[in-house]
């Protein structure tokens, strides 16, 4: 799917732009004469659940190992990466959500009108900036998140901040010239130059390639020797696990395809590109899509790697949902003036998505039980449970 065709004719199509990320199953869209909602002013998101205070790093990581794949003339991969933690305190100044500048050329780019540009960077977020990590040496897992294309890091923060609060140590990885903006030390800002090959063939395949490629990276820069982060002693090496919205998700099957230390997959309503091998992928996998992921749905990629997942695996589908109920989109459409579809409200989808995700960590990463993951729950009634094999959702 390209891109193009959602980023024209103003507010209306930036509703759109906003509800569907390139290369995955599409919501469906809304009408063009649609009325928006009135604008409510910065959002304001959701507290974490956990009993940890929230830290946050910004880090800046150069590949040197390998030329930048969207801009050839850099020599080397230079990746954004916000890394969320259990705090010792709450103390010092809250994280940003993003910078004004990011804030206005993703609302540019998305088309979205009637919302001053620097709306986003007003977000209300609950970590502290380089607050003391806390912990014991190896005792905390790793979780890796990578957003949909065209979004930033920043759009997962309320899954990031929530999961850092039950005792995870989370990275989020900006993709870099896959967003509308990503902005390095002293101010120099990486556009979209993956926004021009996006209806080119095989370009799926290419951008799973590059995250799972980035991913490996991160992982050794914050588990290896030298590490970036302050707090990397914290991470357990043996438990780390990788999720992703859109075409996050698919780079998160792409990245345990290709990285085994990457030991439990979460794909939220991304089309799959990777090629799994014949032989299978036998680490946990968890599917957890909108309405347009069902199985027998429009969406046939789902269906085709299900046969391969050889480990423990689950497909969980939100009927009410739509394809950015899974990142901070909806939190921040009141803000904005925007109304997208589906029927949940914007707290009860980020309520599931963090419990459905957590329960699937604690899970495979700290063997706690779910019986949450087992069955359907009175208590989460919007989501179902799937059978594949007779194509049904109940």
């Amino acid at each position: 799917m390209s891109l193009k065709p959602l980023l024209r004719g103003g507010l209306a199509a930036g509703l759109v732009a906003l509800a569907v990320s390139a290369c995955s199953a599409p919501a469906e869209p809304r009408s063009a004469g649609a009325t928006p909602a009135k604008a409510s002013g910065p959002a304001v998101l959701p507290a974490p659940t956990g009993a940890h205070p929230v830290g946050a790093t910004m880090l800046h990581l150069t590949d040197d190992s390998r030329p930048d794949p969207w801009v050839q003339e850099r020599k080397a991969r230079e990746l954004m990466v916000t890394v969320w933690y259990p705090a010792r305190e709450r103390s010092g100044r809250p994280v940003p959500y993003m910078s004004a500048k990011e804030s206005e050329l993703v609302l540019k780019g998305k088309r979205v009108t009637g919302s001053p540009y620097d709306l986003l960077s007003r977000t209300r977020t609950h970590a502290f900036a380089d607050a003391a990590p806390a912990g014991r040496d190896g005792s905390l897992p790793l979780v890796v998140l990578s957003p949909g294309f065209t979004m930033p890091r920043s759009t997962l923060t309320t899954l990031a901040e929530d999961l850092a609060s039950h005792g995870y140590v989370v990275a989020g990885v900006d993709h870099t010239y896959e967003n509308y903006a990503t902005t390095f030390p002293g101010g120099r800002v990486a556009d979209c130059v993956a926004c021009d090959a996006d209806s080119d063939f095989g370009f799926g395949t290419r951008v799973t390639g590059i995250r799972a490629a980035d991913v490996s990276f991160v992982l050794d820069r914050l588990t290896g020797d030298g590490p970036a982060w302050k707090g990397s002693s914290l991470i357990d090496p043996s438990k780390i696990a990788m999720a992703g919205q859109s075409m996050g998700g698919a780079g998160a099957v792409a990245a345990m395809v290709k990285d085994s230390r990457v030991r439990a997959g979460i794909d939220m309503d991304g089309t799959t590109y990777a090629r799994i091998p014949k032989g299978g992928l036998a680490r946990p996998m968890l599917f957890l899509g909108s309405a347009g992921h069902k199985p027998g749905g429009r969406d046939i990629s789902w269906d085709r790697d299900w046969k391969l997942l050889t480990g423990w695996k689950r497909w969980l589908v939100l009927p009410g949902g739509d394809h950015q109920s899974f990142t901070d989109v909806p939190l921040l459409a009141g803000a904005l003036g925007m109304e997208l579809p589906g029927s949940l409200t914007a707290a009860r989808s980020a309520e599931l998505t963090r419990t459905y995700v957590r329960a699937f960590l604690d899970l495979h990463l700290r063997a706690e039980p779910q019986p949450l993951l087992e069955r359907p729950s009175p208590r989460h009634p919007e989501v179902t449970h799937c059978a594949p094999a007779a194509k049904t959702c109940a």
